[in-house]
């Protein structure tokens, strides 16, 4: 897990810019308050913007797009990203508009490290198999970005759970590492988004609330060889048995 002080560091920073912005005038509505390390939004976006700063908006959100869905990261904004921002917004206590201005991309900034992680997360937790996130069954750069993306639903999953502390046990495995470790022919670890839990909370409370963060592989106590911990991945169905799921 990432460190406290880095942690606090980012909410400082935070309240520092969020007050500079009040000082100047800036609303809700209007574009990035100051520049980041990671991604520096230039406007507000709103439904039918389009471009790379949509994109990287998505990524970010992914996490919240409501039971059972997933937020299309297309670099469209239409109406599932308008939900999963309104989201968003409501978990983090902001103005639910639906159009991301300076109090979204303050509260991103302040979530996010300079490598676009999350504050709670990073890439050497999700591969500790292979750092060069080569051998899987996708490019390394698209590992890594599934990586990436996966990240930032966990943070939403950790934010729901009430900010706890989630650990995690496997990532990324190039097919050899999936191979010596008995994983599936068809593993998600070797796509970059398989993660597997484990710690507080309960793996079942994992399981149940992960529904709700984009997650379509869910397996967790009762699916064969998951007693002992909670898988999430991108795509590839639920199955908790012991969970209701």
């Amino acid at each position: 897990m990432k460190t406290a002080f880095r942690r606090l560091g980012k909410a400082l920073t935070a309240c520092v810019l969020a007050a500079a912005a009040t000082l100047v005038g800036l609303t809700a509505t209007t574009g990035a308050a100051h520049a980041d390390g990671c991604y520096t939004w230039g406007r507000a976006l709103t439904s039918g913007a389009t471009g790379e700063d949509v994109r990287q908006l998505q990524i970010r959100i992914a996490g919240y797009p409501g039971y059972n869905s997933s937020v299309a990261i297309d670099g469209s904004f239409g109406p599932g990203t308008r939900a999963a921002l309104i989201r968003f917004q409501q978990a983090y206590g902001l103005t639910a508009d639906g159009a991301a201005g300076t109090q979204t991309f303050n509260k991103l900034y302040a979530l996010q490290d300079d490598d676009c992680t999350p504050v709670n997360f990073s890439y050497a937790e999700l591969n500790n198999c292979n750092s060069t996130w080569a051998g899987g069954a996708v490019s390394a750069s698209t590992a890594r970005f599934n990586a990436l993306v996966s990240m930032w639903k966990l943070q939403a999953l950790r934010h729901a759970l009430g900010d706890v502390n989630i650990s995690i046990s496997s990532g990324f495995r190039s097919a050899s590492c999936n191979s010596a470790v008995g994983g599936a022919s068809n593993s998600r670890h070797m796509y970059g988004d398989g993660v597997d839990l484990v710690g507080s909370p309960s793996f079942c409370r994992l399981a149940q609330q992960a529904r709700y963060h984009g997650f379509g592989q869910i397996l967790g106590p009762g699916y064969p060889d998951h007693n002992d911990h909670t898988h999430v991945a991108a795509v590839g169905g639920w199955s908790a048995p012991n969970c209701g799921i």
